[in-house]
């Protein structure tokens, strides 16, 4: 077991950046490594009504900078609104696999008694395959369990800073290959959905840098990367495995426990996320919009 303690005390020392405070949202963290829940927001209303939302808007961008997740409970939205939200932050990606509701970038997310797999069960990084993968994924929740379902995220930078110095040298400037053949195919023929003649791979560093934040993250995850080029294939292998324990630390993570109706919003750029399926026979049930985002770097 790797362990990020020690007689010295913990190896990786969260040291939040001090911010003015919010104004026009409320922001309470879930821990003061990654996640906060937002309040004082009507979804709804702030992509109907433009007048009032830029100051919104801009604190929630702001927020989701600061905290690599949020979350908003008791949201009533349709489906036009739930899109209409997703582009306040950019164009929309559409899924390369997965079945949608009526709209390409309105993807479906459901799993119940008959469901043979749940979306999200290994920790990833959503379509890092693509080459330019989603800058971030807002996903809503209208029907969920009395119990179980919560989704774990995980803060990247932080898996980051953990690193040694040693092995942080060692990944600078290496890159993964990223492939989501073997994860799309056949994933999700329970919905009807036929498999394509081929889904993206792209090459990216293990080790990439946020456009808006500027910091490093750790940009590796058991979902889509194969295997690091230019090195052997069994020293990939085990840094790989190493990489993927680490950065599953629960010292990372913040965990959401779902309530009907409440809408996270995620930064795949520097976090991953694990949903979990503990909830059988019960339904889990809603709607994701992907945001488009760039080519790492």
């Amino acid at each position: 077991m790797s362990s990020l303690s020690g007689k010295q005390g913990p190896r990786y020392r969260h040291a939040a950046d001090s911010t003015e405070p919010f104004e026009t949202i409320g922001v309470e963290k879930l821990t003061p490594i990654i996640g906060a829940e937002i309040s004082g927001v009507d979804i709804g209303r702030l992509v109907d009504d433009e007048t009032r939302s830029n100051r919104q808007m801009d604190e929630i961008h702001r927020a989701l900078a600061e905290n690599l997740v949020i979350f908003f409970r008791d949201q009533h939205i349709t489906p036009q609104q739930h899109l209409a939200f997703g582009r306040k932050f950019g164009e929309l990606h559409v899924h390369p696999a997965a079945p949608n509701e009526g709209d390409p970038a309105l993807m479906r997310i459901h799993a119940d008694k008959d469901s043979p797999r749940a979306n999200g069960e290994g920790w990833h990084s959503d379509v890092s395959c693509d080459l330019e993968p989603p800058m971030g994924s807002i996903l809503y929740i209208r029907q969920c369990p009395p119990r179980g379902g919560d989704t774990l995220f995980a803060n990247m930078y932080a898996a980051y800073e953990a690193l040694s110095d040693r092995m942080k040298a060692y990944l600078d400037g290496l890159t993964a290959l990223h492939d989501g053949e073997q994860t799309y195919r056949g994933l999700y023929a329970n919905y009807g959905v036929a498999d394509k003649q081929s889904y993206p791979r792209a090459e990216h560093p293990v080790i990439r840098t946020h456009p808006v934040t500027g910091k490093k993250a750790l940009y590796v995850n058991r979902g889509f990367t194969r295997f690091i080029l230019g090195i052997p294939r069994d020293e990939s292998d085990a840094v790989l495995a190493y990489l993927y324990q680490h950065a599953e630390n629960p010292l990372f993570q913040c965990r959401f426990r779902w309530t009907e109706n409440a809408i996270a919003f995620w930064d795949n750029r520097c976090a991953q996320h694990r949903a979990m399926w503990d909830y059988w026979p019960h339904t889990r049930s809603g709607t994701r919009v992907t945001v488009k985002g760039e080519r790492p770097v």
